[in-house]
Protein backbone atom coordinates (compact mmCIF):
# COMPACT_ATOMS: atom_id res chain seq x y z
CA UNK A 1 0.00 0.00 0.00
CA UNK A 2 1.06 3.64 -1.08
CA UNK A 3 2.41 5.44 2.02
CA UNK A 4 0.90 8.69 1.91
CA UNK A 5 2.64 10.04 5.32
CA UNK A 6 3.96 13.45 3.80
CA UNK A 7 6.80 13.47 6.07
CA UNK A 8 7.96 9.77 5.13
CA UNK A 9 11.68 9.34 3.94
CA UNK A 10 11.99 12.86 4.93
CA UNK A 11 14.88 14.11 6.98
CA UNK A 12 15.00 14.39 10.61
CA UNK A 13 14.19 18.42 11.60
CA UNK A 14 16.64 20.37 13.38
CA UNK A 15 14.96 21.95 15.64
CA UNK A 16 17.62 23.70 17.70
CA UNK A 17 17.85 25.87 14.96
CA UNK A 18 14.07 26.89 14.56
CA UNK A 19 13.88 30.35 15.75
CA UNK A 20 11.10 31.08 18.06
CA UNK A 21 8.47 33.76 17.23
CA UNK A 22 9.59 36.83 17.97
CA UNK A 23 7.23 39.26 20.10
CA UNK A 24 9.32 42.12 20.95
CA UNK A 25 9.15 45.80 20.17
CA UNK A 26 10.48 45.89 16.56
CA UNK A 27 7.43 42.96 15.84
CA UNK A 28 4.98 45.04 16.89
CA UNK A 29 6.66 48.19 14.77
CA UNK A 30 7.10 46.32 12.07
CA UNK A 31 3.03 45.07 12.43
CA UNK A 32 1.85 48.75 11.87
CA UNK A 33 5.04 49.92 10.38
CA UNK A 34 2.36 50.26 6.52
CA UNK A 35 0.18 52.37 8.59
CA UNK A 36 2.78 54.79 9.23
CA UNK A 37 3.86 54.48 5.69
CA UNK A 38 -0.06 54.87 4.65
CA UNK A 39 -0.38 58.14 6.51
CA UNK A 40 2.54 59.82 5.51
CA UNK A 41 2.19 59.09 2.35
CA UNK A 42 -1.43 60.49 2.56
CA UNK A 43 -0.52 63.66 4.69
CA UNK A 44 1.96 64.48 1.93
CA UNK A 45 -0.06 63.80 -1.37
CA UNK A 46 -3.45 65.51 0.07
CA UNK A 47 -0.79 68.79 1.13
CA UNK A 48 0.46 68.89 -2.33
CA UNK A 49 -2.74 68.16 -3.64
CA UNK A 50 -3.88 71.22 -1.80
CA UNK A 51 -1.61 73.33 -3.10
CA UNK A 52 -1.83 72.50 -6.60
CA UNK A 53 -5.50 72.69 -7.20
CA UNK A 54 -5.38 76.33 -6.25
CA UNK A 55 -2.84 76.74 -8.69
CA UNK A 56 -4.65 75.20 -11.68
CA UNK A 57 -8.08 76.82 -11.18
CA UNK A 58 -10.39 79.04 -8.88
CA UNK A 59 -13.80 78.11 -8.18
CA UNK A 60 -16.66 80.63 -8.51
CA UNK A 61 -17.23 83.01 -6.08
CA UNK A 62 -19.78 83.02 -4.02
CA UNK A 63 -20.40 80.02 -2.00
CA UNK A 64 -24.55 79.24 -1.97
CA UNK A 65 -24.53 76.19 0.03
CA UNK A 66 -26.14 77.29 2.83
CA UNK A 67 -28.54 80.69 3.70
CA UNK A 68 -25.58 82.87 5.31
CA UNK A 69 -22.48 81.64 2.93
CA UNK A 70 -23.17 83.62 0.17
CA UNK A 71 -21.94 86.66 2.30
CA UNK A 72 -18.87 84.93 3.59
CA UNK A 73 -17.08 83.68 1.07
CA UNK A 74 -17.24 86.51 -1.66
CA UNK A 75 -13.34 88.07 -2.36
CA UNK A 76 -12.25 89.92 0.34
CA UNK A 77 -14.47 88.10 2.62
CA UNK A 78 -11.39 87.01 4.83
CA UNK A 79 -9.72 90.56 4.93
CA UNK A 80 -11.04 91.38 8.49
CA UNK A 81 -9.57 87.93 9.98
CA UNK A 82 -5.87 88.05 10.59
CA UNK A 83 -5.29 84.92 11.62
CA UNK A 84 -6.23 83.35 7.96
CA UNK A 85 -3.94 85.63 6.31
CA UNK A 86 -0.64 84.18 6.58
CA UNK A 87 0.50 83.18 3.47
CA UNK A 88 2.64 79.79 5.14
CA UNK A 89 0.25 77.12 4.74
CA UNK A 90 -2.67 79.36 3.87
CA UNK A 91 -4.34 76.01 2.01
CA UNK A 92 -4.40 74.53 5.66
CA UNK A 93 -6.81 77.27 7.81
CA UNK A 94 -10.15 78.50 7.09
CA UNK A 95 -13.41 79.26 9.38
CA UNK A 96 -12.84 78.14 12.56
CA UNK A 97 -9.06 77.56 12.58
CA UNK A 98 -8.63 81.78 13.06
CA UNK A 99 -10.39 80.42 16.73
CA UNK A 100 -7.77 77.96 17.69
CA UNK A 101 -4.95 80.35 16.17
CA UNK A 102 -5.86 83.13 18.43
CA UNK A 103 -6.27 81.13 21.13
CA UNK A 104 -2.66 79.33 20.89
CA UNK A 105 -0.91 82.78 20.08
CA UNK A 106 -3.35 85.48 22.17
CA UNK A 107 -5.50 83.04 24.59
CA UNK A 108 -9.20 83.07 25.49
CA UNK A 109 -9.35 86.89 25.67
CA UNK A 110 -7.15 87.88 22.39
CA UNK A 111 -7.38 91.66 21.75
CA UNK A 112 -7.78 90.67 18.15
CA UNK A 113 -10.82 88.75 18.48
CA UNK A 114 -13.87 89.72 18.10
CA UNK A 115 -16.08 90.00 21.14
CA UNK A 116 -20.30 90.32 22.07
CA UNK A 117 -22.01 91.79 25.15
CA UNK A 118 -23.43 88.67 26.98
CA UNK A 119 -26.77 90.02 26.08
CA UNK A 120 -26.21 89.61 21.90
CA UNK A 121 -28.65 88.63 19.85
CA UNK A 122 -28.62 88.56 16.02
CA UNK A 123 -31.92 90.50 15.69
CA UNK A 124 -29.74 93.48 16.95
CA UNK A 125 -25.76 92.41 16.91
CA UNK A 126 -23.01 94.60 18.66
CA UNK A 127 -19.63 92.71 17.32
CA UNK A 128 -16.34 94.46 18.55
CA UNK A 129 -12.74 93.66 18.07
CA UNK A 130 -11.68 92.65 22.20
CA UNK A 131 -9.59 95.30 22.80
CA UNK A 132 -12.13 98.31 21.80
CA UNK A 133 -14.28 96.27 24.47
CA UNK A 134 -12.83 94.60 27.02
CA UNK A 135 -15.55 93.41 29.31
CA UNK A 136 -17.27 91.79 26.12
CA UNK A 137 -17.11 87.77 25.95
CA UNK A 138 -14.76 87.33 23.34
CA UNK A 139 -16.21 84.47 20.52
CA UNK A 140 -12.69 82.54 21.49
CA UNK A 141 -14.69 81.15 24.42
CA UNK A 142 -16.81 78.42 22.06
CA UNK A 143 -13.60 76.40 21.53
CA UNK A 144 -12.03 73.87 23.74
CA UNK A 145 -8.39 74.89 24.97
CA UNK A 146 -6.60 71.79 24.27
CA UNK A 147 -5.88 71.71 20.98
CA UNK A 148 -4.86 75.31 20.68
CA UNK A 149 -3.01 74.36 24.18
CA UNK A 150 -0.94 71.66 21.68
CA UNK A 151 -0.24 73.77 19.05
CA UNK A 152 1.11 76.80 21.68
CA UNK A 153 3.23 74.01 22.96
CA UNK A 154 4.28 72.40 19.53
CA UNK A 155 5.03 76.14 18.41
CA UNK A 156 8.47 76.18 20.68
CA UNK A 157 10.31 73.91 18.72
CA UNK A 158 9.52 75.04 15.91
CA UNK A 159 10.99 78.44 16.68
CA UNK A 160 14.51 77.89 15.56
CA UNK A 161 13.02 77.96 12.11
CA UNK A 162 12.40 81.24 11.46
CA UNK A 163 9.18 81.66 10.74
CA UNK A 164 6.79 84.46 12.79
CA UNK A 165 4.50 83.67 15.41
CA UNK A 166 1.55 83.32 12.71
CA UNK A 167 3.18 80.79 10.74
CA UNK A 168 4.60 78.64 13.46
CA UNK A 169 1.44 78.27 15.12
CA UNK A 170 0.03 77.40 11.58
CA UNK A 171 2.66 74.37 11.75
CA UNK A 172 1.81 73.20 14.71
CA UNK A 173 -1.73 73.24 14.37
CA UNK A 174 -0.79 70.85 10.67
CA UNK A 175 1.01 68.33 12.85
CA UNK A 176 -1.03 68.40 15.78
CA UNK A 177 -3.49 67.48 13.51
CA UNK A 178 -1.07 65.18 11.33
CA UNK A 179 0.01 63.05 14.61
CA UNK A 180 -3.83 62.79 16.10
CA UNK A 181 -4.96 61.47 12.98
CA UNK A 182 -1.73 59.12 13.08
CA UNK A 183 -2.78 58.01 16.43
CA UNK A 184 -6.93 57.32 15.29
CA UNK A 185 -5.31 55.03 12.32
CA UNK A 186 -3.15 52.76 14.84
CA UNK A 187 -6.80 52.88 17.26
CA UNK A 188 -8.81 52.16 14.34
CA UNK A 189 -6.25 49.15 13.70
CA UNK A 190 -6.56 47.58 16.79
CA UNK A 191 -9.98 48.14 17.36
CA UNK A 192 -10.49 46.36 13.92
CA UNK A 193 -7.86 43.96 14.00
CA UNK A 194 -9.25 41.24 16.05
CA UNK A 195 -12.61 40.13 14.12
CA UNK A 196 -11.19 41.41 10.81
CA UNK A 197 -7.54 40.31 11.28
CA UNK A 198 -4.70 42.72 10.47
CA UNK A 199 -5.92 43.48 6.33
CA UNK A 200 -9.27 44.70 7.93
CA UNK A 201 -7.20 47.08 10.49
CA UNK A 202 -5.72 48.64 7.78
CA UNK A 203 -8.61 49.07 5.02
CA UNK A 204 -10.15 50.64 8.36
CA UNK A 205 -7.57 52.90 8.64
CA UNK A 206 -7.58 53.69 4.81
CA UNK A 207 -11.48 54.75 4.96
CA UNK A 208 -10.77 56.61 7.50
CA UNK A 209 -8.07 59.04 5.63
CA UNK A 210 -9.97 59.32 2.35
CA UNK A 211 -13.40 59.85 3.75
CA UNK A 212 -14.80 63.35 2.39
CA UNK A 213 -14.47 65.31 5.59
CA UNK A 214 -11.16 63.55 6.35
CA UNK A 215 -9.65 66.66 4.62
CA UNK A 216 -10.12 67.93 7.82
CA UNK A 217 -7.26 66.18 9.51
CA UNK A 218 -4.54 67.49 7.92
CA UNK A 219 -5.82 71.08 8.36
CA UNK A 220 -5.80 73.71 11.43
CA UNK A 221 -9.10 71.84 12.84
CA UNK A 222 -9.52 69.31 15.95
CA UNK A 223 -10.71 66.21 13.82
CA UNK A 224 -7.15 64.66 13.97
CA UNK A 225 -6.70 64.91 17.67
CA UNK A 226 -10.26 64.73 18.46
CA UNK A 227 -10.31 60.87 16.83
CA UNK A 228 -7.27 60.38 17.95
CA UNK A 229 -7.31 60.89 21.65
CA UNK A 230 -11.11 59.15 21.29
CA UNK A 231 -10.55 56.39 19.02
CA UNK A 232 -7.40 55.57 21.27
CA UNK A 233 -9.20 55.49 24.93
CA UNK A 234 -11.78 53.93 23.01
CA UNK A 235 -8.57 50.70 22.35
CA UNK A 236 -7.14 51.13 26.24
CA UNK A 237 -10.10 50.88 27.73
CA UNK A 238 -11.21 47.54 25.54
CA UNK A 239 -7.50 46.39 26.57
CA UNK A 240 -7.76 47.26 30.14
CA UNK A 241 -5.01 49.63 29.57
CA UNK A 242 -7.30 52.50 32.41
CA UNK A 243 -4.98 55.16 33.25
CA UNK A 244 -4.02 55.84 29.64
CA UNK A 245 -7.28 55.10 28.85
CA UNK A 246 -8.71 57.94 31.11
CA UNK A 247 -5.96 60.30 30.03
CA UNK A 248 -6.65 60.00 26.47
CA UNK A 249 -10.41 60.17 27.28
CA UNK A 250 -9.67 63.17 29.56
CA UNK A 251 -7.64 65.20 26.40
CA UNK A 252 -10.71 64.88 24.10
CA UNK A 253 -13.16 66.30 26.30
CA UNK A 254 -10.85 69.44 26.70
CA UNK A 255 -10.86 68.97 23.03
CA UNK A 256 -14.61 69.05 22.19
CA UNK A 257 -17.94 69.03 24.11
CA UNK A 258 -18.69 65.36 22.69
CA UNK A 259 -15.92 63.82 24.49
CA UNK A 260 -18.36 63.43 27.49
CA UNK A 261 -19.64 60.51 26.05
CA UNK A 262 -16.68 58.33 25.83
CA UNK A 263 -18.25 57.87 29.99
CA UNK A 264 -20.80 55.31 27.93
CA UNK A 265 -18.17 53.15 26.44
CA UNK A 266 -15.51 53.29 29.16
CA UNK A 267 -18.24 52.44 31.45
CA UNK A 268 -19.45 49.72 29.82
CA UNK A 269 -15.85 48.16 28.96
CA UNK A 270 -15.67 48.63 32.86
CA UNK A 271 -18.44 46.37 33.32
CA UNK A 272 -17.83 43.67 31.06
CA UNK A 273 -14.81 43.11 32.68
CA UNK A 274 -15.97 41.99 35.77
CA UNK A 275 -14.80 45.64 37.39
CA UNK A 276 -18.24 45.83 39.28
CA UNK A 277 -18.10 42.48 41.10
CA UNK A 278 -14.66 43.18 42.48
CA UNK A 279 -15.48 46.81 43.44
CA UNK A 280 -18.25 44.82 45.53
CA UNK A 281 -16.22 42.37 46.82
CA UNK A 282 -12.54 44.15 47.43
CA UNK A 283 -13.42 47.75 48.47
CA UNK A 284 -9.98 48.64 47.44
CA UNK A 285 -8.15 51.36 46.63
CA UNK A 286 -7.34 50.44 43.21
CA UNK A 287 -11.14 49.36 42.38
CA UNK A 288 -12.29 52.70 43.59
CA UNK A 289 -9.66 54.29 41.79
CA UNK A 290 -10.09 52.46 38.64
CA UNK A 291 -13.93 53.76 38.19
CA UNK A 292 -12.49 57.33 38.82
CA UNK A 293 -10.76 56.73 36.22
CA UNK A 294 -13.77 55.31 33.83
CA UNK A 295 -14.96 58.87 35.21
CA UNK A 296 -12.54 61.20 33.56
CA UNK A 297 -14.70 62.41 30.97
CA UNK A 298 -16.82 63.28 33.46
CA UNK A 299 -14.34 64.58 35.68
CA UNK A 300 -12.59 66.53 32.51
CA UNK A 301 -15.79 68.24 31.76
CA UNK A 302 -16.60 69.42 35.07
CA UNK A 303 -13.24 71.15 35.27
CA UNK A 304 -13.55 72.76 31.94
CA UNK A 305 -17.13 73.96 33.03
CA UNK A 306 -15.51 75.13 36.25
CA UNK A 307 -13.62 77.59 34.22
CA UNK A 308 -15.22 78.11 31.04
CA UNK A 309 -18.61 76.91 31.10
CA UNK A 310 -19.98 80.73 31.39
CA UNK A 311 -18.66 82.19 28.79
CA UNK A 312 -19.28 78.97 26.71
CA UNK A 313 -22.91 78.95 26.82
CA UNK A 314 -23.54 82.95 26.39
CA UNK A 315 -21.21 82.85 22.90
CA UNK A 316 -22.47 79.36 22.21
CA UNK A 317 -25.60 79.77 22.38
CA UNK A 318 -26.20 83.59 21.38
CA UNK A 319 -23.60 84.18 18.77
CA UNK A 320 -23.46 80.22 17.43
CA UNK A 321 -26.61 79.38 17.59
CA UNK A 322 -26.07 75.81 19.26
CA UNK A 323 -26.57 74.21 22.17
CA UNK A 324 -27.48 70.70 23.91
CA UNK A 325 -30.64 68.51 22.64
CA UNK A 326 -32.14 71.46 20.97
CA UNK A 327 -35.17 69.54 19.56
CA UNK A 328 -37.60 71.74 18.16
CA UNK A 329 -34.69 74.18 16.66
CA UNK A 330 -32.99 70.87 15.32
CA UNK A 331 -36.23 69.78 13.61
CA UNK A 332 -36.89 73.15 12.12
CA UNK A 333 -32.90 73.27 11.00
CA UNK A 334 -32.96 69.71 9.26
CA UNK A 335 -36.44 70.37 7.86
CA UNK A 336 -34.99 73.46 6.02
CA UNK A 337 -32.31 71.42 4.86
CA UNK A 338 -34.36 68.41 3.86
CA UNK A 339 -36.51 71.03 1.90
CA UNK A 340 -33.34 72.63 0.01
CA UNK A 341 -31.90 68.91 -0.78
CA UNK A 342 -35.03 68.84 -3.47
CA UNK A 343 -34.92 72.91 -3.96
CA UNK A 344 -33.89 74.77 -6.76
CA UNK A 345 -30.15 75.54 -5.49
CA UNK A 346 -27.44 72.95 -6.87
CA UNK A 347 -24.88 73.70 -4.83
CA UNK A 348 -26.97 73.59 -1.49
CA UNK A 349 -28.48 70.04 -3.01
CA UNK A 350 -24.80 68.77 -3.41
CA UNK A 351 -23.96 70.16 -0.14
CA UNK A 352 -26.96 68.17 1.70
CA UNK A 353 -26.89 65.34 -0.45
CA UNK A 354 -23.15 64.77 1.37
CA UNK A 355 -24.37 65.55 4.56
CA UNK A 356 -27.73 63.14 4.82
CA UNK A 357 -25.29 60.22 3.27
CA UNK A 358 -23.16 60.31 5.74
CA UNK A 359 -25.95 60.33 8.25
CA UNK A 360 -27.97 57.55 6.79
CA UNK A 361 -25.03 55.58 6.22
CA UNK A 362 -23.69 56.00 9.65
CA UNK A 363 -26.78 55.28 11.28
CA UNK A 364 -27.19 51.76 8.60
CA UNK A 365 -23.65 50.91 10.02
CA UNK A 366 -24.93 51.27 13.84
CA UNK A 367 -27.88 49.15 13.20
CA UNK A 368 -25.30 46.38 10.96
CA UNK A 369 -23.11 46.55 13.92
CA UNK A 370 -25.90 46.11 17.03
CA UNK A 371 -24.84 42.44 17.42
CA UNK A 372 -20.83 42.50 17.14
CA UNK A 373 -20.04 45.33 19.14
CA UNK A 374 -22.84 47.36 20.88
CA UNK A 375 -20.87 49.56 22.98
CA UNK A 376 -19.09 50.83 20.49
CA UNK A 377 -22.94 51.07 18.36
CA UNK A 378 -24.28 53.16 21.75
CA UNK A 379 -21.28 55.20 21.85
CA UNK A 380 -21.65 55.82 18.02
CA UNK A 381 -25.33 56.44 17.83
CA UNK A 382 -25.02 58.96 21.06
CA UNK A 383 -22.00 61.16 19.27
CA UNK A 384 -25.11 61.52 15.90
CA UNK A 385 -27.77 61.87 17.83
CA UNK A 386 -25.70 64.55 19.88
CA UNK A 387 -24.23 66.18 16.79
CA UNK A 388 -27.71 66.37 14.69
CA UNK A 389 -29.39 68.12 18.35
CA UNK A 390 -26.96 70.93 18.35
CA UNK A 391 -29.74 73.15 16.78
CA UNK A 392 -27.72 73.83 13.37
CA UNK A 393 -27.79 71.44 10.14
CA UNK A 394 -24.36 71.57 8.88
CA UNK A 395 -21.34 69.87 9.33
CA UNK A 396 -22.64 66.50 9.78
CA UNK A 397 -20.39 64.72 7.50
CA UNK A 398 -17.62 65.91 9.71
CA UNK A 399 -18.79 65.60 13.29
CA UNK A 400 -20.12 61.81 12.44
CA UNK A 401 -16.21 60.59 11.49
CA UNK A 402 -15.78 60.34 15.52
CA UNK A 403 -18.07 57.48 15.28
CA UNK A 404 -15.67 54.73 14.64
CA UNK A 405 -18.74 51.95 13.09
CA UNK A 406 -18.63 54.36 9.98
CA UNK A 407 -15.18 52.98 9.27
CA UNK A 408 -15.66 49.14 10.76
CA UNK A 409 -18.63 48.23 8.73
CA UNK A 410 -16.69 49.26 5.63
CA UNK A 411 -13.87 47.82 6.46
CA UNK A 412 -15.89 44.65 7.27
CA UNK A 413 -17.35 45.04 3.39
CA UNK A 414 -13.68 46.15 1.92
CA UNK A 415 -12.79 41.89 2.05
CA UNK A 416 -14.63 42.19 -1.42
CA UNK A 417 -12.45 43.85 -3.86
CA UNK A 418 -14.68 45.30 -6.12
CA UNK A 419 -16.30 46.97 -3.11
CA UNK A 420 -12.96 48.34 -1.76
CA UNK A 421 -12.34 50.08 -4.75
CA UNK A 422 -15.88 51.42 -5.48
CA UNK A 423 -15.47 52.74 -2.21
CA UNK A 424 -12.03 54.17 -2.67
CA UNK A 425 -13.12 55.79 -5.93
CA UNK A 426 -16.00 57.58 -4.27
CA UNK A 427 -14.53 58.64 -1.04
CA UNK A 428 -11.36 60.21 -2.77
CA UNK A 429 -13.21 62.34 -5.63
CA UNK A 430 -15.61 63.78 -2.75
CA UNK A 431 -12.47 63.98 -0.58
CA UNK A 432 -10.97 66.29 -3.58
CA UNK A 433 -13.90 68.06 -4.08
CA UNK A 434 -13.97 69.06 -0.28
CA UNK A 435 -10.39 69.84 -0.21
CA UNK A 436 -10.66 72.32 -2.93
CA UNK A 437 -13.30 74.33 -1.11
CA UNK A 438 -11.59 74.37 2.56
CA UNK A 439 -8.12 75.58 0.63
CA UNK A 440 -9.81 78.46 -1.35
CA UNK A 441 -12.23 79.39 1.75
CA UNK A 442 -15.20 78.51 0.26
CA UNK A 443 -17.20 76.07 3.00
CA UNK A 444 -16.48 72.65 2.87
CA UNK A 445 -18.53 71.86 6.75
Amino acid sequence: MENLDPTAGAPPQNTATVAPPRTGWWDRVACVRPLLLLWLCWALLLGGYQIYARARFAPQRPDYALTWTANETRAGSQNDKPYLLEPFLNDHVSWDSEYYLSIALGGYDDPQMRAIPATFSWDHPQIALKQAQPSWISTNYAFFPFYPLLMHVAAWPLAPLGLNALATATLAGVLVSLLGTLGAMLALYDLARDSLGAAGGRRAAWYLLIFPAGMFLAQVYTEGLFLGLSFGALALARREKWIWAAVLAAGATWTRASGILLLLPLAGYWWQQGNLTRLWAQRSAAALGKLLLVGSPVLAYLLWNALYGGPFQIVESHYFSRGLLLISQSQQAWGAAWSALFGTNRQAQAYYLVEFAAIGFSLVACALLWTRDRLLVLYSVALILFALTSGVAQGMHRYVMAAPVLFLLPARWGRNDTFDRAWTFGNVLLLGVFAVMFSADLWAG
